[in-house]
């Protein structure tokens, strides 16, 4: 895996990891259940925050084949069941990149880092 910073997604556009983690987030923050990202960011808190936070919750990851790997903490709400979250999060978070950018999503790895108690 590279650790580029920035993907070339057609000839003089670019877009950083910061703007695909952003767009994973978000994407994931809207599967019902997802309760925020690891850090407690939650939607409204993703496009503000900064590359430090939304690192405890996003990770982009370049393959060798220029598809991407995204890693997701999320915090999961009480009474949702944890597989049907993460598989819904893994489909939202693929569509949203690809579509948004033209880049491949190779993967979509979830860690549950935490359960809330309170929507």
């Amino acid at each position: 895996m590279s650790n580029d910073k920035v993907f070339v997604i057609k000839e003089g556009v670019t877009v950083t990891d910061e703007v695909v983690a952003i767009i994973s987030g978000l994407a994931a923050t809207e599967i019902d259940g997802v309760h925020s990202l690891a850090g407690d960011l939650t939607a409204d808190e993703i496009s503000k925050a900064g590359a430090g936070k939304l690192s405890k919750g996003v990770r982009v990851l370049r393959s060798d084949d220029s598809s991407i790997l995204v890693r997701l903490a999320v915090n999961i709400g009480f009474g949702y069941e944890i597989p049907t979250v993460c598989r819904g999060v893994q489909e939202r978070v693929k569509s949203s990149v690809e579509n948004m950018t033209g880049i491949t999503v190779k993967e979509v790895d979830i860690k549950v880092a935490s359960v809330a108690l309170t929507e």
